[in-house]
């Protein structure tokens, strides 16, 4: 299913009007129409504080996979979010099961950009980051802290703090990510 057949399916399952979700997520009501009607593809930021009003995650709105205990995803059938605007790609290497509360996923960061903002997440949700090529930089509630990571270098932190990621250098960066709600207040 698509993302924005997925956010109209999960927003009406709530029974949540698209004013109610545009007030909580911050988006307009038309961009949220038009995303739902597969009209408008969202930056990845705008991606998230959906998700994040939905009070679900990123991957469960862009997978809307059966519960199995195995699953294989093979590379040609994995969802990926790719933000046209700064070419930054999120790929879901985990399947989706929202209860589960964990997320597996491969961003992609072209040279001298960014993933944009991501909101706070709810109290509770971790993220561990890997790096695996590159070089990132890490900043969290609005630049009051910085860091630099290198290749092969990981990095911890609360999420419920805005996030970005940033890519300085002149060459791609690849990091993984595991989003762990498993402990998160008001469910995940």
């Amino acid at each position: 299913m698509e993302f924005g057949k997925q956010v109209n399916f999960i927003r009406k399952k709530r029974g949540m009007s698209l004013q109610e979700l545009s007030a909580l997520s911050k988006v307009s009501t038309s961009m949220l129409s038009q995303i739902e009607r597969g009209g408008k593809n969202p930056t990845i930021t705008v991606a998230c504080q959906i998700a994040e009003a939905l009070n679900t995650t990123l991957s469960a709105l862009l997978d809307s996979q059966e519960t199995r205990e195995i699953v294989v995803i093979r590379k040609e059938k994995r969802p990926v979010y790719f933000d046209e605007s700064s070419g930054f790609q999120r790929h879901l290497l985990s399947p989706s099961f929202p209860s589960r509360g964990i997320e597996f996923v491969k961003n992609v960061i072209p040279p001298l950009s960014e993933s944009g903002i991501f909101p706070a997440h709810k109290s509770g949700v971790k993220e561990y980051i890997y790096v695996e090529k590159g070089s990132l930089n890490v900043e969290l509630s609005k630049g009051a802290y910085k860091e630099q990571l290198n290749e092969g270098d990981s990095f911890f932190f609360e999420a419920n703090t805005e996030h970005r990621f940033i890519n300085e250098t002149d060459h791609e960066c690849i990091y993984f990510l595991v989003i762990d709600s498993t402990q998160s207040k008001n469910g995940s």
